[in-house]
């Protein structure tokens, strides 16, 4: 398993840095970005949560598809207005055009800070919602409608973003050194687009009740993993524009 991880990482950098030394831009990294930034577990959680909760309710599964789905589309929309607002606030304030470089070494630091909460399970620092917003989306689960789970979603972006957001903030930066503020728009919305496909295959896949049950086993049992994982990917990531861009 190790080995084919191992293979696994060399593989993604070497086509990071194959398609990014082809083409000249940054889409094949702000792709890359968006699907490191999509494996963290803290929207998926709230969406396995949501959707056991319904179920335990006895909801139909269209009724789950249809909250599942505003979840979603809600998580979308407040990261899309977050990057809106970042790339305002850079442009405001004058920010020099290397922030990429700068954002990239976060991006180490974001990773080195996974790989280490992957590998010893008591480390001090980690990236996570804090605990004091549990309390506030447990009681819109509760609530089970359709409002409650797009506000849901809006919460979860809203909560993750300063914690598990280092992918989207690097995309940023990169953003704000290399492209105009239409172009800008349109490559936050492709970004947040890939961003929640794995949220939506899993809404789709997963809405069955006795699959939900497996998908939940196989992600805690593999949560360690993932956290190198992710943390190696995104120090891949900021390695590519730190050395290549």
């Amino acid at each position: 398993m190790k080995k084919r991880v191992l293979l696994f990482l060399v593989a993604v950098l070497a086509f990071l840095i194959g398609l990014f030394l082809s083409t000249g831009h940054f889409v094949p990294i702000l792709l890359g970005s968006a699907l490191v930034d999509s494996m963290n577990p803290c929207a998926f959680s709230v969406l396995f949560l949501t959707m056991t909760f319904l179920f335990g309710l006895g909801r139909e599964r269209v009724d789950i598809v249809k909250a599942g789905g505003l979840y979603i589309f809600g998580i979308f929309l407040i990261y899309v207005l977050i990057g809106l607002g970042v790339l305002g606030a850079l442009s405001l304030f004058g920010i020099p055009d290397f922030l990429s470089k700068i954002v990239a070494f976060i991006l180490v630091v974001f990773g080195a800070i996974e790989i280490m909460d992957g590998i010893f399970p008591k480390f001090p620092v980690r990236l996570k919602m804090p605990a004091s917003t549990h309390a506030v989306i447990a009681r819109f689960i509760e609530r089970g409608s359709l409002v409650a789970s797009f506000v849901l979603g809006i919460l979860v972006g809203l909560f993750e973003f300063p914690c598990v957001g280092g992918p989207y903030l690097f995309v940023l930066g990169l953003l704000h050194d290399h492209a105009t503020e239409l172009a800008g728009f349109g490559y936050l919305v492709l970004y947040n687009l890939v961003f929640i496909l794995p949220l939506a295959v899993v809404l789709a896949v997963a809405s069955n009740r006795e699959f939900l049950a497996k998908v939940e086993t196989l992600k805690r049992e593999n949560g360690r993993l993932t956290k190198i994982v992710v943390g190696t990917l995104m120090i891949a990531l900021a390695a590519v524009v730190i050395f290549f861009a």
